[in-house]
């Protein structure tokens, strides 16, 4: 039994939601004290290492929520969507072009957020509607071509200069004028809308600008910051991270209620074995069309919450790459556990993605690493027993070297956990686990 095992089923006795939030809370707590003391030892100052927890919660909460969604599609009913920035996508840019402002550059409808936001998830829910039609025709790796061709149309698609900028409308039907309306993409340069963390905004400083007279709560919140030597810019984008935990926890809830109903276990049937749901009765097609849609519109509200720090959408963003991550956060949690997925997105986020970033900042800072040109120069010196040209050559590219530890670590992972480390918590298609039978009381014999 590993050391995840062990955990697990210390918690396992307290009720499923409480042992959840006690293990989310350890590992979290482990880790940011394993960085901190790192930090400490090496002089980095609190601001750093607060900056730092920030990043990595930040990162966290964008990908446990897109892992949250990914896990509805593939996790609970067996589609296999790689075309998950894509959605993305769709969510950012329909929010951007209802709210940017009508004479911006590409120019807007100048809507309130609210529209923006709730337009943004309708438009990925109908994008997904569209890729789910061929799901009634194709199956498993084919269903993740057509979602990875569609997803790199889309992207295409927001780069084309035909869309850079467009109208619509100008055309009479009867006794009524359709009024011309001008929006656009901005191709490559992506469009500029209003930002969305108006709820860290509100509570910080009441609705007004930025460096105004804050809250009661932003005076509470910038005077603990001011005493521990942090600044500003990382208490505000602390508080729009905690609305991002917020809606970890809206996304838990949701798909935990979805699991646990009969929708849920039809999901769970289809993943199973799709043939016998349908000769129960079940309408298997519909179900995949529904549960696809739900899927796409969180993630669409995934990409509008992930740009809502900025005010810049831009294609650029929304690269394969991302779906990649997103997958192995997914992967390392557990396919079928959301609460794997969750603890998936803070391990990546902390160790595969800002860790990598965090230790070559403290070797910058207290080691005089010459990186050489090439690699070639660094195996020349380390041969001259001068290692020091290969170390800093190994810290330089960290940002390459990423990548080969996060196919590591999957290798690892396929080979002594597959399941992910929380993937034996995999919620079944009954509504109880026929496999494990009750242990026979009053001394009787058990039947295992």
């Amino acid at each position: 039994m590993t050391a995840i095992d062990d955990v697990s089923e210390m918690f396992s006795r307290q009720p499923q939601w409480v042992s959840d939030v006690l293990l989310i809370g350890a590992i979290v707590l482990a880790t940011y004290a394993l960085f901190a003391v790192v930090g400490l030892a090496f002089g980095v100052g609190v601001n750093s290492i607060v900056g730092t927890f920030q990043q990595i919660t930040f990162f966290a909460a964008v990908y446990a929520l897109t892992a949250l969604a990914l896990n509805l599609h593939w996790g609970y009913t067996g589609l296999f969507n790689i075309g998950v920035a894509g959605f993305m996508a769709v969510g950012a840019y329909t929010m951007a072009m209802l709210t940017a402002a009508p004479d911006g550059s590409p120019p807007g409808l100048g809507l309130p957020l609210i529209v923006g936001v709730v337009g943004g998830m309708l438009a990925a829910a109908a994008v997904g509607f569209v890729a789910a039609l061929p799901a009634l025709r194709v199956r498993a790796d084919y269903f993740a071509i057509v979602t990875l061709g569609l997803s790199e149309i889309i992207r295409r698609a927001l780069l084309s200069r035909s869309l850079r900028s467009f109208e619509l409308g100008g055309y009479s039907v009867g006794p009524i004028t359709v009024p011309t309306v001008e929006l656009g993409t901005g191709g490559g340069s992506g469009i500029r809308a209003p930002p969305i963390d108006v709820v860290a905004n509100y509570l910080l400083f009441g609705g007004g600008e930025r460096g105004g007279d804050p809250t009661i709560f932003g005076d509470v919140l910038f005077g603990l910051g001011g005493a521990l030597g942090v600044t500003r810019s990382i208490m505000i984008q602390g508080t729009y991270t905690l609305v991002l935990i917020v809606f970890v926890v809206v996304f838990y809830v949701l798909l935990t209620r979805i699991a646990y109903s009969p929708f849920g276990r039809v999901l769970k049937a289809i993943r199973e074995d799709e043939l016998a749901a349908r000769s129960l009765g079940k309408n298997t097609n519909r179900t995949k069309i529904k549960v696809f849609m739900l899927g796409c519109a969180l993630m669409g509200l995934v990409g509008i919450l992930w740009q809502g720090s900025r005010t810049l959408v831009s294609p650029n963003n929304f690269m394969p790459i991302i779906t990649f991550y997103i997958f192995v956060a997914l992967i390392v949690g557990g396919s079928g556990s959301n609460t794997g997925s969750i603890v998936g997105g803070f391990v990546f986020a902390a160790f595969l993605w800002e860790g990598p970033r965090y230790l070559r900042s403290i070797a910058r800072a207290n080691f005089d690493v010459r990186a050489p040109p090439t690699i070639y120069d660094a195996f020349v010196s380390l041969g001259s027993l001068d290692p020091v040209p290969l170390v800093g050559y190994l810290i330089d590219s960290l940002d390459e070297i990423r990548f080969i530890f996060i196919g590591v670590v999957l290798i690892v992972l396929m080979i002594w956990r597959p399941d992910g480390l929380l993937g034996h918590r995999k919620e079944i298609a009954a509504a109880t686990d026929l496999s494990r039978r009750p242990a026979a009381t009053d001394g009787g014999e058990t039947d295992e």
